[in-house]
């Protein structure tokens, strides 16, 4: 009996915060896979169009695209998609501590370009909405406007602790800034999202955005993954071994949803664009 009661426990428990930490890890490896084929997508799509001229070819992809004669808005919906570009593929490497810590050059340079994309994408998103009004009405506009002031709000304070060398906030803050700055890829994931668990129905979505889906992802893609965000760092600051276990298994089905998002919205969005 001693022997069988003194022998070791076969698998160790893991540490809370770093199970926590590893989940968060997993979500950010899928999410980079997905931002990845995001900007290949804009690259291949929206930057040959550009380059050959042919801008009517974009129009079947979006809504309110090219408008005859609405130079402002031409030229603001161009360089709305041009532009995330950059935010797409550069933001990624601003979290990734092995490079912020051994390239600091191009951490603060990369930082500071994807600060003024960020200003000048949200701010010029904010112009569309009132310019043009966007497709599935107010809601979905509102939706839009929150998540262009989110990303003005987070990238005044990500510049502000980063100048004050607070950078314990200055990177929480950066971390928002990328979840705020991704509303146009999680927008698009939700759809992917929903069209995989419903096996391609998708019901209470509609061509032109007004169904109770469409509604509810107007508004949540600029509001849940922040607020997923707040439950993460929360957890990891200040949460308890149950709250930080309960938070990885949280992310572990958010990774989950994430790939599965990713996966449907390249089927549905981005691979027929090059058919």
């Amino acid at each position: 009996m001693t022997e069988l009661t003194s022998r070791p426990a076969i698998l160790p428990r893991i540490d809370a915060l770093r199970l926590l930490k590893l989940s968060g890890a997993l979500w950010f490896v899928i999410a980079v896979i997905g931002q990845a084929a995001f900007a290949a997508y804009i690259l291949g799509f929206y930057g040959v169009s550009t380059v050959e001229g042919d801008f009517e070819r974009m129009d079947g992809r979006v809504f309110h695209g090219f408008i005859n004669g609405d130079l402002l808005g031409n030229s603001l919906f161009l360089s709305h998609v041009l532009l995330a570009f950059i935010i797409t593929f550069g933001a990624p490497f601003q979290l990734v501590p092995q490079i912020r810590n051994r390239f600091r050059t191009f951490h603060r340079w990369n930082g500071r370009l994807f600060l003024l994309v960020s200003l000048v994408i949200s701010t010029g998103a904010l112009v569309l909405v009132f310019h043009r009004g966007v497709i599935g009405g107010a809601v979905v506009a509102t939706g839009n406007t929150i998540n262009a002031i989110c990303i003005l709000v987070c990238a005044a304070m990500t510049l502000r602790f980063a100048l004050k060398r607070r950078f314990a906030d200055h990177q929480r803050w950066a971390m928002r800034l990328f979840i705020a700055a991704s509303g146009v890829w999680f927008f698009r994931l939700g759809f992917g999202f929903w069209a995989g668990v419903t096996g391609g129905t998708m019901p209470g979505s509609a061509m032109d955005l007004t169904g109770p889906f469409d509604r509810f992802l107007g508004i949540g893609h600029a509001i849940i993954p922040l607020l997923v965000l707040e439950l993460y760092l929360l957890a990891r600051d200040r949460g308890s071994s149950t709250a930080r276990y309960a938070m990885a298994g949280g992310m572990v089905t958010v990774s989950a949803a994430t790939a599965l998002g990713i996966f449907m919205a390249a089927q549905i969005f981005w691979l027929p664009a090059f058919h």
